[in-house]
């Protein structure tokens, strides 16, 4: 079993790290366009290995896909965050042909792997992968809700004062702070409604703080977080290459389902060995339906973009 991780940044690295902890695969490789740095993180995970007590063989490459042959599943890290002054056709414009090129370079050599994306914005880079690699709709993923639900379960658990393992709570639709959509209603603690526990104007707080999670700790730290984001890229790998048949909101292609086409944006699905294997109904009221359909409004208009640009 063969994982690769393009991307030896902050999150691609804490990926790695986790997958490697987690001894998920045989053989890990990390890969980055920047001399030295792919081998050198590397080379510090190894040394890890002894103290941590996995067996997982790491090896770094500055550029060179030949070494990520044969990988079960790939996943994309690379790209730049927007910066203070940058619109989001230039961010695009940037991460499309950074997203587009590992896509074919990883195919290339693994033909038959599963891609998963974390490169932003994220709904706008899955329906890239989907769309240039040609790829059957299973084998791509975004992994953004995953993140997600992870801040929505840790704002709820600050605020009912409880475990975040003792909480169910999804979050679908687009991930960026006005997209998503945190599912208040199906939130729950030990299988009984959260509600039961917090005011309508506490909930309605959650998800405020939630949809803004990540712009809350751009603030704090003066950069994006990365040990949520590489976990969750982790577990995402876990439920593929253990075949964990787990429900994950995960950023998939939508024919139909949740009222949509034509658009790669964060529903529930089942996880596993075949990637993502099965869509699964909330059966949305109205309401959240109506805020779902918004957040598709507004992944079309980033995907859009798309066709003005050479990629």
């Amino acid at each position: 079993m063969k994982v690769t991780v393009v991307g030896a940044g902050a999150v691609g690295a804490t990926c790695a790290d986790n997958i490697a902890r987690k001894q998920l695969c045989d053989e890990l490789i990390l890969v980055d366009i920047k001399e030295g740095v792919a081998e050198g993180k590397a080379m510090d995970l190894m040394q890890t290995a002894q103290i941590e007590g996995f067996d997982t063989k790491i090896i770094g490459s500055t550029n060179d896909y030949a070494k990520t042959a044969g990988s079960t599943v790939a996943v994309i890290t690379s790209g730049i965050p927007r910066k203070p002054g940058m619109t989001r056709e230039e961010l695009i414009g940037i991460n499309a042909g950074i997203v587009k090129t590992v896509t074919q370079n990883i195919l290339q050599h693994s033909p038959d792997c599963i891609i998963i994306v974390i490169s932003n914005p994220m709904d706008t880079m899955t329906y890239l992968a989907l769309k240039s690699s040609g790829l059957p709709k299973n084998r791509i993923i975004g992994m953004g809700g995953i993140l997600d639900s992870a801040r929505f379960r840790y704002y709820l658990s600050q605020a009912i004062g409880c475990s975040a393992n003792d909480l169910q709570a999804t979050v679908v639709g687009g991930h960026g702070d006005t997209t998503m959509i945190p599912l208040t209603r199906l939130a729950t603690y030990c299988g009984t409604p959260a509600a039961n526990y917090l005011s309508e104007e506490a909930l309605k707080k959650v998800a405020a703080d939630t949809m803004v999670g990540g712009a809350t700790l751009t603030g704090l730290l003066g950069t994006s977080a990365w040990y949520a984001p590489g976990a969750a890229g982790a577990a995402l790998v876990e439920a593929i290459v253990r075949d964990e048949k787990k429900l994950m909101p995960c950023c998939v292609s939508l024919e139909g389902e949740y009222g949509q086409s034509d658009i790669c944006i964060g529903v529930p699905v089942i996880i596993g060995k075949n990637g993502w294997e099965k869509i699964v109904d909330y059966k949305l009221t109205e309401e959240e339906q109506a805020a779902f359909n918004k957040s598709a409004d507004a992944v079309r208009n980033m995907n859009s973009v798309l066709s003005t640009l050479d990629v």
